[in-house]
């Protein structure tokens, strides 16, 4: 059975396994069920190596023994193997969010709060200025500047962004609206989709005509988008000036005095 050398690498990338259990599991999958000195045959394995192969083929769930002798082996089937791999791995990444989690609680963590406010040189907020790349990064610090806010947040974005992160910014707007904080918000898009938004939100939200993304803190920070659509490249600046933030506020307040 031949197998192109192509499909060998792109298997093994995609189900994380190495060249010889790669072959190996293809083989199978070929045969349907055969046993070792069968599929060192066909797939080139040596057959030295070949048991130890389907053994680790086995505990990782690629494939079977048939009792009975001789000793057979069965392919499991591609689209079960899936299944398990990602189940695999999502709960290996619920695991490691509670790890995570729990460090917070831990002596080291709070060591490296401490180091971070008193150290020798601390960095002072307002002297701060950024450019943020990456989606999940601009995220992440766009949801810790939102929910540490102590009067007021301004946004200004288009309706498919709220909708493309709405669990961050329903969970964020519930956490501000119990704690008071001002949320003041205009959307560039579908009138019937800011509608559905400000209903979902129990939040007044403002149509604007100006495609634009950005963000004001307390009237203090800012975090604004670099491109319109959002993709794994995008990059955002934060800064804290008053002064320039002062421009985007006119805006806004503009843009709601429009409508």
């Amino acid at each position: 059975m031949l197998i192109h050398k192509e499909l060998i690498n792109k298997i093994k990338d995609y189900f994380d396994l190495n060249l010889y259990e790669t072959k190996v599991w293809l083989a199978l999958l070929g045969k349907g069920m055969a046993s070792a000195g069968e599929i060192a045959e066909i797939s080139g394995v040596p057959r030295s190596r070949t048991y130890d192969v389907l053994e680790s083929l086995e505990k990782k769930g690629f494939a079977i023994v048939r009792l009975g002798k001789p000793v057979r082996y069965i392919g499991i089937k591609p689209k079960i193997v899936l299944e398990k791999l990602k189940n695999n791995i999502k709960k290996d990444a619920e695991n490691k969010i509670k790890d995570l989690s729990n460090i917070k609680e831990k002596n080291e963590f709070i060591e490296l709060e401490k180091l971070y406010k008193g150290g020798i040189s601390p960095v002072k907020r307002e002297d701060l200025s950024a450019s943020l790349k990456g989606k999940s990064n601009i995220t992440s610090y766009l949801r810790d500047i939102l929910q540490n806010a102590n009067k007021e947040v301004i946004i200004c974005t288009n309706a498919e962004e709220i909708k493309s992160k709405f669990k961050l910014f329903e969970q964020t707007f519930n956490l501000l609206s119990k704690s008071g904080i001002k949320i003041r918000i205009a959307l560039y898009g579908d009138e019937k989709a800011i509608k559905e938004l400000s209903k979902k939100f129990k939040i007044k939200i403002k149509k604007i005509d100006i495609d634009t993304k950005f963000f004001i803190i307390d009237r203090k920070e800012i975090l604004f988008y670099l491109s319109k659509s959002s993709t794994n490249d995008d990059t955002a600046i934060w800064l804290n000036s008053e002064f320039f933030i002062q421009a985007f506020i006119s805006m806004f307040e503009r843009a709601f005095k429009n409508k």
